[in-house]
């Protein structure tokens, strides 16, 4: 092309593949951002209120959340959940036990499994409170608050879920300063589920104290 040629008018035009492909890769880095929102959120309203099993200010009581039972058994990760709350009642961090899950009624039933658990690991019945529709996270907070008139406790649950634990419980109306139980160490690909799963879970739970 000699000097005063003509420029072709689409010389500086992208093709449009081109431009489809950015406004995809666009939009998918908006979407990514907005969906990162509640997990940051769930971070921020629950991080002051974190805190080791040594650490964790008195509360009346401990509100276990439940997990997959198989067997009559708790699975590993319901367990480690239990033997902090054992701990903290054993050491008068707590006077009670609160413990809450998913009873279908039909033979699968969380809640019972977690008070055998503690009745065999020394909490005495008189101070085991069973709630037997726990059927989410959401459910056992407003339920702790609402039936059990619990307006202050320790959350006890997984790393991976106590950010929200804490965030619903406390948008519920229940004072909660929340232990995370590590599970690396339990097991891996559980753990891997259990943060993947917790990305959109997070979606959920803003959307819930939002609505109301």
């Amino acid at each position: 092309m000699g000097e005063g040629d003509p420029v072709p008018d689409n010389a500086a035009t992208p093709p449009a593949h081109s431009r489809r492909w950015r406004w995809w890769l666009l939009g998918l880095v908006l979407a990514v951002m907005l969906a990162t929102v509640p997990t940051v959120w769930e971070r921020v309203v629950a991080g002051p209120y974190l805190r080791s099993p040594e650490s964790v200010p008195d509360a009346p009581v401990a509100l276990v959340f439940g997990a997959r039972v198989i067997g009559g058994r708790p699975t590993a990760f319901l367990a480690s959940r239990l033997d902090v709350a054992v701990g903290l009642y054993s050491r008068h961090a707590v006077g009670a036990v609160l413990v809450s899950g998913n009873d279908d009624g039909h033979g699968y039933d969380e809640p019972d499994v977690m008070r055998a658990y503690l009745l065999a690991h020394g909490v005495p019945a008189a101070h085991v409170l069973v709630d037997h529709a726990g059927f989410d996270t959401e459910d056992t907070c407003a339920r702790a608050r609402t039936v059990f008139g619990v307006d202050r406790a320790v959350l006890v649950t997984q790393a991976f879920h106590i950010a929200r634990a804490v965030t619903l419980c406390r948008a519920a109306g229940v004072t909660g300063y929340g232990v995370g139980v590590g599970s690396w160490s339990v097991g891996v690909e559980s753990t891997v589920y259990g943060y993947f799963r917790e990305y959109f879970a997070a979606m959920k739970a803003m959307w819930d104290v939002l609505t109301g």
